[in-house]
Protein backbone atom coordinates (compact mmCIF):
# COMPACT_ATOMS: atom_id res chain seq x y z
CA UNK A 1 0.00 0.00 0.00
CA UNK A 2 1.40 3.46 -0.82
CA UNK A 3 1.84 5.67 2.21
CA UNK A 4 0.95 9.35 2.49
CA UNK A 5 2.32 11.64 -0.22
CA UNK A 6 5.35 13.49 1.15
CA UNK A 7 6.67 16.90 0.25
CA UNK A 8 9.82 16.20 -1.77
CA UNK A 9 13.41 16.49 -0.57
CA UNK A 10 16.21 16.35 -3.11
CA UNK A 11 19.17 14.24 -2.00
CA UNK A 12 22.66 15.67 -2.08
CA UNK A 13 24.56 14.06 -4.94
CA UNK A 14 27.88 13.42 -3.23
CA UNK A 15 28.47 11.53 0.00
CA UNK A 16 30.86 13.63 2.13
CA UNK A 17 34.17 12.14 3.15
CA UNK A 18 33.96 13.61 6.64
CA UNK A 19 31.51 15.55 8.81
CA UNK A 20 31.18 16.33 12.50
CA UNK A 21 27.93 14.38 13.00
CA UNK A 22 26.12 11.68 11.04
CA UNK A 23 22.43 11.31 11.83
CA UNK A 24 20.92 7.92 11.09
CA UNK A 25 17.25 8.42 10.28
CA UNK A 26 15.39 11.21 8.52
CA UNK A 27 12.22 11.41 10.56
CA UNK A 28 11.12 14.33 12.73
CA UNK A 29 13.55 13.43 15.54
CA UNK A 30 16.56 13.18 13.25
CA UNK A 31 15.84 16.23 11.12
CA UNK A 32 15.11 18.47 14.11
CA UNK A 33 18.35 17.38 15.76
CA UNK A 34 20.20 18.11 12.52
CA UNK A 35 18.70 21.60 12.39
CA UNK A 36 19.88 22.34 15.92
CA UNK A 37 23.38 21.06 15.20
CA UNK A 38 23.91 22.94 11.94
CA UNK A 39 22.69 26.11 13.62
CA UNK A 40 25.50 25.57 16.15
CA UNK A 41 28.07 25.47 13.39
CA UNK A 42 28.55 21.71 13.04
CA UNK A 43 28.85 19.91 9.72
CA UNK A 44 26.02 17.37 9.60
CA UNK A 45 24.95 14.60 7.23
CA UNK A 46 21.57 12.87 7.47
CA UNK A 47 21.57 9.29 6.17
CA UNK A 48 18.11 7.90 5.53
CA UNK A 49 17.62 4.34 4.26
CA UNK A 50 14.45 5.36 2.42
CA UNK A 51 12.93 8.83 2.10
CA UNK A 52 12.81 11.72 4.55
CA UNK A 53 9.84 11.29 6.87
CA UNK A 54 8.45 8.30 5.01
CA UNK A 55 7.75 6.06 7.99
CA UNK A 56 5.96 7.03 11.22
CA UNK A 57 6.90 10.72 10.99
CA UNK A 58 4.46 11.07 8.08
CA UNK A 59 1.90 8.47 9.20
CA UNK A 60 0.86 9.78 12.62
CA UNK A 61 -2.24 11.76 13.52
CA UNK A 62 -0.46 15.11 13.27
CA UNK A 63 -1.30 16.22 16.81
CA UNK A 64 0.99 18.58 18.72
CA UNK A 65 -0.45 18.17 22.19
CA UNK A 66 0.41 19.00 25.77
CA UNK A 67 -2.64 17.21 27.15
CA UNK A 68 -2.44 13.57 28.27
CA UNK A 69 1.36 13.68 28.39
CA UNK A 70 3.33 11.62 30.84
CA UNK A 71 4.54 14.14 33.47
CA UNK A 72 8.10 13.04 32.72
CA UNK A 73 7.61 14.36 29.17
CA UNK A 74 5.80 17.58 30.10
CA UNK A 75 8.80 19.93 30.55
CA UNK A 76 10.18 18.83 27.17
CA UNK A 77 6.78 19.13 25.50
CA UNK A 78 6.31 22.66 26.84
CA UNK A 79 9.60 23.60 25.18
CA UNK A 80 8.64 21.74 22.00
CA UNK A 81 5.42 23.76 21.66
CA UNK A 82 7.39 26.98 22.01
CA UNK A 83 9.61 25.80 19.20
CA UNK A 84 6.69 24.73 16.98
CA UNK A 85 5.29 28.25 17.33
CA UNK A 86 8.31 29.65 15.50
CA UNK A 87 9.21 26.69 13.30
CA UNK A 88 7.61 27.87 10.05
CA UNK A 89 9.56 31.11 10.25
CA UNK A 90 12.75 29.34 11.24
CA UNK A 91 12.74 26.90 8.33
CA UNK A 92 11.09 29.36 5.93
CA UNK A 93 8.55 26.76 4.90
CA UNK A 94 5.11 25.46 5.81
CA UNK A 95 5.00 22.67 8.41
CA UNK A 96 1.25 23.02 8.82
CA UNK A 97 1.53 23.98 12.49
CA UNK A 98 -1.58 25.66 13.85
CA UNK A 99 -2.50 26.13 17.50
CA UNK A 100 -6.15 25.27 16.86
CA UNK A 101 -6.97 23.62 20.19
CA UNK A 102 -8.04 20.09 21.06
CA UNK A 103 -11.26 19.10 22.83
CA UNK A 104 -11.23 15.85 24.85
CA UNK A 105 -14.82 14.77 25.39
CA UNK A 106 -16.04 12.98 28.50
CA UNK A 107 -18.72 10.33 28.09
CA UNK A 108 -19.06 9.52 31.80
CA UNK A 109 -18.78 11.15 35.20
CA UNK A 110 -15.63 9.12 35.93
CA UNK A 111 -13.89 10.42 32.83
CA UNK A 112 -15.07 13.93 33.64
CA UNK A 113 -13.33 13.70 37.03
CA UNK A 114 -10.16 12.37 35.41
CA UNK A 115 -10.10 15.26 32.96
CA UNK A 116 -10.53 17.74 35.80
CA UNK A 117 -7.31 16.33 37.24
CA UNK A 118 -5.69 16.90 33.86
CA UNK A 119 -6.92 20.48 33.78
CA UNK A 120 -5.31 21.07 37.19
CA UNK A 121 -2.03 19.51 36.04
CA UNK A 122 -1.93 21.61 32.85
CA UNK A 123 -2.76 24.80 34.72
CA UNK A 124 0.22 24.13 37.01
CA UNK A 125 2.32 24.68 33.86
CA UNK A 126 0.43 27.95 33.11
CA UNK A 127 -1.41 26.21 30.27
CA UNK A 128 -4.95 27.64 29.98
CA UNK A 129 -6.82 24.33 29.70
CA UNK A 130 -10.32 24.29 31.17
CA UNK A 131 -13.39 22.15 31.57
CA UNK A 132 -16.28 23.07 29.29
CA UNK A 133 -19.92 22.05 28.92
CA UNK A 134 -21.30 19.65 26.34
CA UNK A 135 -22.76 22.57 24.40
CA UNK A 136 -19.40 24.38 24.32
CA UNK A 137 -17.59 21.21 23.28
CA UNK A 138 -19.84 20.65 20.26
CA UNK A 139 -20.44 24.28 19.28
CA UNK A 140 -17.95 24.26 16.39
CA UNK A 141 -19.15 20.89 15.07
CA UNK A 142 -22.68 21.87 14.13
CA UNK A 143 -25.03 18.90 14.18
CA UNK A 144 -22.61 16.53 15.93
CA UNK A 145 -24.43 14.36 18.46
CA UNK A 146 -22.20 12.83 21.11
CA UNK A 147 -23.41 11.32 24.40
CA UNK A 148 -21.01 13.32 26.57
CA UNK A 149 -21.13 15.06 29.94
CA UNK A 150 -18.63 17.78 29.08
CA UNK A 151 -15.04 18.07 27.91
CA UNK A 152 -11.53 19.28 28.60
CA UNK A 153 -10.45 21.94 26.11
CA UNK A 154 -6.82 22.96 25.69
CA UNK A 155 -6.35 25.93 23.34
CA UNK A 156 -2.55 25.44 23.45
CA UNK A 157 -2.82 22.02 21.79
CA UNK A 158 -2.48 22.06 18.04
CA UNK A 159 -1.65 20.23 14.87
CA UNK A 160 0.89 20.12 12.08
CA UNK A 161 1.12 18.24 8.79
CA UNK A 162 3.23 15.07 9.10
CA UNK A 163 3.80 14.89 5.35
CA UNK A 164 5.29 18.41 5.38
CA UNK A 165 7.13 18.84 8.67
CA UNK A 166 10.18 16.58 8.45
CA UNK A 167 10.80 17.42 4.77
CA UNK A 168 10.60 21.15 5.53
CA UNK A 169 13.14 20.80 8.34
CA UNK A 170 15.44 18.64 6.17
CA UNK A 171 15.44 21.24 3.41
CA UNK A 172 16.32 23.90 6.00
CA UNK A 173 19.27 21.75 7.11
CA UNK A 174 20.48 21.67 3.51
CA UNK A 175 20.06 25.44 3.16
CA UNK A 176 22.36 25.84 6.17
CA UNK A 177 25.09 23.64 4.69
CA UNK A 178 24.09 20.20 5.95
CA UNK A 179 23.57 17.30 3.57
CA UNK A 180 20.77 14.78 3.13
CA UNK A 181 21.30 11.32 1.66
CA UNK A 182 18.18 9.30 0.93
CA UNK A 183 18.26 5.63 -0.04
CA UNK A 184 21.52 5.51 1.90
CA UNK A 185 21.40 2.95 4.67
CA UNK A 186 24.05 3.02 7.37
CA UNK A 187 25.26 -0.56 7.74
CA UNK A 188 27.65 -0.14 10.64
CA UNK A 189 28.90 2.48 13.06
CA UNK A 190 32.68 2.51 12.86
CA UNK A 191 34.21 2.32 16.33
CA UNK A 192 37.85 2.38 17.42
CA UNK A 193 38.99 2.14 21.05
CA UNK A 194 35.44 2.67 22.28
CA UNK A 195 34.92 5.86 20.28
CA UNK A 196 32.94 6.68 17.12
CA UNK A 197 35.19 7.27 14.12
CA UNK A 198 32.63 7.15 11.33
CA UNK A 199 29.82 5.23 9.68
CA UNK A 200 29.86 2.73 6.84
CA UNK A 201 26.93 3.19 4.49
CA UNK A 202 25.91 1.06 1.55
CA UNK A 203 27.55 3.72 -0.65
CA UNK A 204 30.75 4.24 1.31
CA UNK A 205 32.27 5.52 4.53
CA UNK A 206 31.77 8.90 6.20
CA UNK A 207 34.26 9.88 8.88
CA UNK A 208 32.77 11.60 11.95
CA UNK A 209 33.28 11.92 15.67
CA UNK A 210 29.61 11.68 16.66
CA UNK A 211 26.59 9.70 15.51
CA UNK A 212 22.95 10.17 16.41
CA UNK A 213 20.78 7.10 15.94
CA UNK A 214 17.23 8.35 15.33
CA UNK A 215 16.04 5.27 13.52
CA UNK A 216 12.55 4.77 14.95
CA UNK A 217 11.51 1.12 14.86
CA UNK A 218 14.91 0.16 13.40
CA UNK A 219 16.95 1.46 16.33
CA UNK A 220 16.86 -1.78 18.29
CA UNK A 221 18.33 -3.74 15.38
CA UNK A 222 21.21 -1.31 14.91
CA UNK A 223 22.06 -1.27 18.61
CA UNK A 224 21.58 -5.02 18.99
CA UNK A 225 24.18 -5.60 16.29
CA UNK A 226 26.57 -3.59 18.49
CA UNK A 227 25.64 -5.46 21.67
CA UNK A 228 23.79 -2.48 23.18
CA UNK A 229 20.47 -3.28 24.85
CA UNK A 230 17.31 -1.39 23.89
CA UNK A 231 13.99 -3.04 24.81
CA UNK A 232 11.86 -1.81 21.92
CA UNK A 233 8.70 -3.31 20.44
CA UNK A 234 6.25 -2.21 17.74
CA UNK A 235 2.54 -1.48 17.37
CA UNK A 236 0.48 -0.69 14.28
CA UNK A 237 -1.97 2.16 13.86
CA UNK A 238 -4.29 2.82 10.91
CA UNK A 239 -5.43 6.28 9.81
CA UNK A 240 -7.57 7.70 7.01
CA UNK A 241 -8.00 11.10 5.39
CA UNK A 242 -11.17 12.45 3.88
CA UNK A 243 -11.99 14.69 0.96
CA UNK A 244 -12.11 18.45 1.76
CA UNK A 245 -15.04 19.97 3.63
CA UNK A 246 -15.69 23.61 2.86
CA UNK A 247 -15.92 25.69 6.01
CA UNK A 248 -15.30 22.76 8.35
CA UNK A 249 -14.32 23.37 11.99
CA UNK A 250 -10.64 23.99 12.69
CA UNK A 251 -10.54 22.50 16.18
CA UNK A 252 -9.55 18.90 16.87
CA UNK A 253 -11.93 16.65 18.79
CA UNK A 254 -11.51 13.31 20.51
CA UNK A 255 -14.38 11.01 21.49
CA UNK A 256 -14.24 7.50 22.93
CA UNK A 257 -14.79 6.01 19.43
CA UNK A 258 -12.74 8.32 17.22
CA UNK A 259 -10.35 11.23 16.96
CA UNK A 260 -10.39 13.73 14.10
CA UNK A 261 -8.45 16.83 13.11
CA UNK A 262 -8.66 19.36 10.32
CA UNK A 263 -5.99 19.14 7.61
CA UNK A 264 -4.47 21.98 5.58
CA UNK A 265 -6.11 20.53 2.46
CA UNK A 266 -9.53 20.99 4.04
CA UNK A 267 -10.16 17.33 4.77
CA UNK A 268 -9.89 15.48 8.06
CA UNK A 269 -7.48 12.94 9.45
CA UNK A 270 -9.53 10.34 11.34
CA UNK A 271 -8.31 7.55 13.61
CA UNK A 272 -9.66 5.31 16.32
CA UNK A 273 -9.38 6.41 19.94
CA UNK A 274 -8.83 2.76 20.86
CA UNK A 275 -5.35 1.38 21.40
CA UNK A 276 -3.19 0.42 18.44
CA UNK A 277 -2.96 -3.15 17.22
CA UNK A 278 -0.03 -5.00 18.74
CA UNK A 279 1.38 -7.58 16.36
CA UNK A 280 3.29 -10.36 18.08
CA UNK A 281 6.88 -10.83 16.91
CA UNK A 282 9.83 -12.89 18.16
CA UNK A 283 10.94 -9.84 20.17
CA UNK A 284 7.64 -10.06 22.05
CA UNK A 285 9.01 -13.19 23.70
CA UNK A 286 12.59 -11.97 24.00
CA UNK A 287 11.43 -8.82 25.79
CA UNK A 288 8.45 -10.24 27.68
CA UNK A 289 9.99 -9.57 31.09
CA UNK A 290 10.85 -5.97 30.28
CA UNK A 291 7.32 -5.22 29.09
CA UNK A 292 5.45 -7.18 31.77
CA UNK A 293 4.65 -4.12 33.96
CA UNK A 294 3.21 -2.31 30.93
CA UNK A 295 1.24 -5.40 29.94
CA UNK A 296 -0.27 -5.68 33.41
CA UNK A 297 -1.48 -2.08 33.18
CA UNK A 298 -2.78 -2.12 29.63
CA UNK A 299 -3.67 -5.67 28.56
CA UNK A 300 -7.46 -5.10 28.69
CA UNK A 301 -7.23 -2.38 26.06
CA UNK A 302 -4.74 -4.02 23.71
CA UNK A 303 -5.69 -5.56 20.38
CA UNK A 304 -3.31 -8.42 19.62
CA UNK A 305 -2.47 -9.80 16.20
CA UNK A 306 -0.44 -12.81 15.14
CA UNK A 307 0.54 -13.09 11.51
CA UNK A 308 3.09 -11.96 8.97
CA UNK A 309 4.94 -9.71 11.43
CA UNK A 310 6.02 -12.79 13.39
CA UNK A 311 7.31 -14.56 10.29
CA UNK A 312 9.05 -11.39 9.10
CA UNK A 313 10.69 -11.11 12.50
CA UNK A 314 12.03 -14.64 12.27
CA UNK A 315 13.51 -13.89 8.84
CA UNK A 316 15.09 -10.57 9.85
CA UNK A 317 18.86 -10.72 10.05
CA UNK A 318 20.11 -9.76 13.52
CA UNK A 319 23.88 -9.83 12.96
CA UNK A 320 25.84 -8.53 9.98
CA UNK A 321 29.13 -7.00 8.90
CA UNK A 322 29.88 -3.89 6.87
CA UNK A 323 29.95 -5.93 3.67
CA UNK A 324 26.52 -7.49 4.17
CA UNK A 325 23.19 -6.29 2.85
CA UNK A 326 21.31 -5.24 5.99
CA UNK A 327 17.63 -5.27 7.01
CA UNK A 328 17.67 -1.51 6.44
CA UNK A 329 18.31 -2.02 2.73
CA UNK A 330 15.84 -4.89 2.47
CA UNK A 331 13.00 -2.69 3.74
CA UNK A 332 13.51 0.84 2.48
CA UNK A 333 10.15 2.05 3.76
CA UNK A 334 8.02 0.14 6.22
CA UNK A 335 4.59 0.39 4.60
CA UNK A 336 2.23 -1.98 6.41
CA UNK A 337 -1.21 -2.93 5.20
CA UNK A 338 -3.90 -0.73 6.80
CA UNK A 339 -6.75 -2.36 8.70
CA UNK A 340 -9.36 -1.29 6.17
CA UNK A 341 -12.44 -2.83 7.76
CA UNK A 342 -11.47 -1.47 11.17
CA UNK A 343 -10.84 2.12 10.05
CA UNK A 344 -13.92 2.13 7.79
CA UNK A 345 -15.98 1.24 10.86
CA UNK A 346 -14.47 4.23 12.64
CA UNK A 347 -15.42 6.45 9.68
CA UNK A 348 -18.97 5.07 9.84
CA UNK A 349 -19.09 5.94 13.54
CA UNK A 350 -18.03 9.52 12.81
CA UNK A 351 -20.63 9.79 10.03
CA UNK A 352 -23.34 8.46 12.32
CA UNK A 353 -22.45 11.02 14.99
CA UNK A 354 -21.93 13.94 12.60
CA UNK A 355 -24.21 14.01 9.53
CA UNK A 356 -21.94 16.54 7.75
CA UNK A 357 -19.42 13.74 7.30
CA UNK A 358 -21.83 11.55 5.34
CA UNK A 359 -21.11 13.30 2.06
CA UNK A 360 -17.35 13.03 2.49
CA UNK A 361 -15.20 10.47 0.71
CA UNK A 362 -12.34 8.44 2.10
CA UNK A 363 -9.42 9.63 -0.02
CA UNK A 364 -6.74 7.38 1.47
CA UNK A 365 -6.04 4.87 4.22
CA UNK A 366 -2.59 4.03 5.55
CA UNK A 367 -0.90 2.33 8.46
CA UNK A 368 2.25 3.09 10.40
CA UNK A 369 4.43 1.19 12.83
CA UNK A 370 5.07 2.86 16.19
CA UNK A 371 8.17 2.11 18.26
CA UNK A 372 7.36 1.49 21.92
CA UNK A 373 9.49 1.26 25.07
CA UNK A 374 8.42 -0.39 28.34
CA UNK A 375 7.77 2.88 30.19
CA UNK A 376 6.26 4.59 27.11
CA UNK A 377 8.68 7.53 27.11
CA UNK A 378 11.62 7.94 24.72
CA UNK A 379 15.34 7.46 24.98
CA UNK A 380 17.24 10.72 24.35
CA UNK A 381 20.69 9.87 25.56
CA UNK A 382 24.31 9.08 25.04
CA UNK A 383 25.43 5.45 25.16
CA UNK A 384 28.73 5.91 26.94
CA UNK A 385 28.70 3.96 30.19
CA UNK A 386 26.12 1.33 29.26
CA UNK A 387 27.32 -2.17 28.37
CA UNK A 388 29.14 -1.97 25.02
CA UNK A 389 28.35 1.74 24.89
CA UNK A 390 30.40 4.00 22.66
CA UNK A 391 31.75 7.51 23.20
CA UNK A 392 30.18 9.77 20.62
CA UNK A 393 27.13 7.57 19.97
CA UNK A 394 23.78 9.11 20.93
CA UNK A 395 20.23 7.77 20.60
CA UNK A 396 16.87 9.48 20.11
CA UNK A 397 14.17 6.87 19.70
CA UNK A 398 11.29 4.99 21.33
CA UNK A 399 8.81 7.86 21.25
CA UNK A 400 5.92 5.42 21.74
CA UNK A 401 3.40 7.35 19.65
CA UNK A 402 4.32 10.73 21.19
CA UNK A 403 7.22 11.70 18.96
CA UNK A 404 5.78 13.98 16.29
CA UNK A 405 4.86 16.72 18.73
CA UNK A 406 8.02 16.24 20.77
CA UNK A 407 10.27 16.39 17.68
CA UNK A 408 11.65 19.94 17.94
CA UNK A 409 12.19 19.66 21.71
CA UNK A 410 13.82 16.26 21.38
CA UNK A 411 16.09 17.64 18.67
CA UNK A 412 17.23 20.47 20.91
CA UNK A 413 17.77 18.24 23.95
CA UNK A 414 19.94 15.73 22.12
CA UNK A 415 21.87 18.55 20.44
CA UNK A 416 22.53 19.99 23.90
CA UNK A 417 23.87 16.63 25.06
CA UNK A 418 26.05 16.23 21.97
CA UNK A 419 27.56 19.72 22.17
CA UNK A 420 27.93 20.01 25.93
CA UNK A 421 25.38 22.82 26.27
CA UNK A 422 23.23 23.03 29.42
CA UNK A 423 20.26 20.81 28.54
CA UNK A 424 16.96 22.50 27.80
CA UNK A 425 15.29 20.19 30.36
CA UNK A 426 16.54 17.56 32.78
CA UNK A 427 17.54 14.60 30.56
CA UNK A 428 17.50 12.06 33.40
CA UNK A 429 14.09 10.48 32.61
CA UNK A 430 15.24 9.79 29.03
CA UNK A 431 18.58 8.12 29.76
CA UNK A 432 19.33 4.81 28.08
CA UNK A 433 20.90 3.63 31.34
CA UNK A 434 17.49 3.33 32.99
CA UNK A 435 17.01 -0.09 31.42
CA UNK A 436 20.17 -1.47 33.02
CA UNK A 437 20.78 0.53 36.23
CA UNK A 438 18.08 -1.09 38.36
CA UNK A 439 15.50 1.66 37.89
CA UNK A 440 11.84 0.76 38.17
CA UNK A 441 10.53 0.69 34.60
CA UNK A 442 6.80 1.04 34.09
CA UNK A 443 4.29 3.38 32.43
CA UNK A 444 2.77 6.02 34.64
CA UNK A 445 -0.62 5.05 36.06
CA UNK A 446 -3.82 6.97 36.69
CA UNK A 447 -4.63 9.98 34.53
CA UNK A 448 -1.39 9.65 32.59
CA UNK A 449 -2.62 6.46 30.90
CA UNK A 450 -5.37 8.27 28.96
Amino acid sequence: MPGPKLDPVESDAVLPEAVDVVIIGGGIAGTCAALELVDRGLKVAICEKGEIGAEQSSRNWGWVRLTHRDPREMPLMVEAVRMWEGLNERVEAETGYRQSGVTYTCASDDVLEEEKEWADLLQSYQIPARMITREEALADHEGMDLPIKGALHNPKDGRAEPQKAAPAVARAVQARGGSVHQNTAVRMIDVKDGRVTGVITEHGRIACSQVLLAGGIWSRLMLDNMGIYLPQLRTKNTVLRTSPMEGGPEGTIKFREFAMRRRMDGGYTIASSANSRYEITPDSFRLFGAFLPALKNEWRGLRFGFGSAFVDGLKTKRKWSANDVTPFEETRIMDPQPETAFIDKVFAQVSARWPKMKGMKIEQRWAGIIDVLPDVIPVISGTEGVKNGVKGLFVSTGFSGHGFGLGPGAGRLVADLMTGHPPIVDPTPFRLHRFSDGSKIAPMSGITRR
